[in-house]
Parts: C-alpha cells; structure tokens; sequence
C-alpha cells in the first residue's frame, strides 16, 4: 500500500479537483508557448491576456490549485491590499472567494498593469482600485529592472524604468482594518515590512513571498522579529526548492537569487 501511496500520490493531487485538472490542461495547451510572448489563455470562468504564459502557469497553480491566499474573513466585505498585483489573477481569486471584497491592487510595472487593467475589465472584475504605482517607503518614485513577467525589481538587471511609488505605512495606516496584505514585489519586501512595522495591528492576515538576491544580505530574520512584535503566527513555505543546498548554492537557470520563500502569517 505505501509503494501505491508513493507512486500515485503526485497523479492523484492532480486530479483531485476542477482546478488541479484544469492546472494540466493548461500545461499541455500552454506549457510550449515561446517565452515572453503575449498570449491569450482561457481559464475557469476567465478570459485573460498575458505576457509570459509560462510565468502564468505557476502563478495559476500556486493561486487557484493551492490556494496560497486563501483566508477567513469575518466579514463579507474584506478589505485586502494586493501588492504586486501583476496580471490580475490573485485579484480574481479574490474576488471569486469574496466577491464584495475591496481590493486596492498595486504593480509598479507599467506595461504590466496595463494587462492588470485590461484583465479585469474583460472579465468584468469590480470593486478593485488599480493603483499603476510601486509600494515603497516614499513617494518619491523608484527605478526598476523590468524582466518581461513577474519580475520587475529593484534588483532586476533588464530595462530600468523609473517608476510612481506609494508609501505603503502611508496607505496601511488610512484604514480601520485590513483583511489581507499581499506583498509580492521582488525583493523590496523588507524594506517596505520595516517601514511599515508600527502600522500593522489592525492587520488580520499577511502573505509575503521573500527574496534573497545575490549581493544583498539576507534579512530573513528582520521580517520574522517584525512579525513575532506585531503578534503574528507564521509558517514558512520554499518558493523554489533547491536540493542539495550545502553544496547547490544558486537555484537552476537563475543567476540572482539564492533564496525564496513564502510566508504566510496571521493573528495569533
């Protein structure tokens, strides 16, 4: 019985549900599509155009068949911060678990917010404020590497563009209560975390994806003593795994990063 387990474990996770097959479907429909070409793909209830639809895959697969962001509200009407936005599709996700959520969603990558823009317009997504700007610790704009995807960073060595910035402490601290803070932006996490640390108690739940690049330090712990002082339970996730890691010190095909996680926390 355990060499079955074993061996249909992975078959079976990806047909247990409408949205794990429609993960495969779209793998054998998209999964060959060239790099960095736009590209109109149908999913669930949804008609999307996007840039890189290898990109999209994962992102399909770590939102709709895991469901990352799933969260408990108390109320209806959640209030939840998108950061990074990209796309569209955590917006639809959300907007599918609570359709009379409010969504401010935030991506710094203007090319990429345009299909944001379009995205939800065509799938008739209401109820989301776009916001074509980065979440930073001022207002004062930034530059960022442009990568094609969803990988615009500060880090990001491609087309640099300069871009609007928001300071997040600024736009966290004008509401009574946030439901779900989204914070998917490449790498600037913990600079905005920090900046942010006094303006986190009326914060129920938190989903922050880490990024370690080569070259900067890695201040794992500055998020985590971030959250412990704000009264966070938290579990951690790999991103990307990396077997043998004492040896392996890069990801494959990745020449930036040595480290990326997914950290979910929420009041204890």
């Amino acid at each position: 019985m355990l060499f079955l387990k074993i061996l249909f474990k992975e078959f079976y996770y990806l047909l247990r549900s409408r949205e794990s097959r429609t993960f495969l479907l779209l793998a054998l429909r998209y999964g060959a599509t060239a790099r960095y070409r736009p590209t109109p793909v149908h999913f669930l209830q949804y008609r999307f155009r996007v840039p890189d639809a290898n990109s999209f895959l994962w992102q399909f697969k770590e939102i709709f068949v895991e469901e990352a962001y799933y969260f408990q509200s108390v109320t209806a009407q959640p209030v939840i911060y998108d950061c990074g936005a990209n796309v569209g599709s955590s917006c639809a996700y959300f907007k599918q678990l609570y359709p009379q959520a409010r969504i401010r969603a935030f991506e710094a990558d203007p090319s990429i917010a345009a299909y944001l823009t379009d995205n939800l317009a065509k799938n008739s997504i209401s109820g989301v404020e776009i916001m074509t700007k980065a979440v930073w610790v001022n207002n004062d704009g930034i530059e960022i590497g442009q990568e094609g995807a969803d990988g615009a960073s500060v880090f990001a060595t491609g087309n640099k563009v300069r871009v609007p910035s928001t300071r997040l402490k600024e736009e966290l601290a004008s509401e009574t209560r946030i439901d779900m803070l989204k914070i998917d932006i490449e790498g600037a996490e913990t600079a905005v975390l920090k900046d942010c640390q006094d303006v986190l108690s009326h914060v129920q739940h938190i989903f922050l994806e880490y990024h370690a690049y080569l070259g900067q330090p890695q201040d794992l712990d500055e998020i985590l003593a971030i959250l412990r002082k704000n009264n966070f339970r938290y579990f951690i996730r790999d991103a990307q795994d990396r077997p043998r890691p004492l040896y392996n010190h890069f990801y494959r095909n990745n020449t930036v990063m040595d480290l990326q996680l997914n950290i979910f926390a929420y009041r204890s």
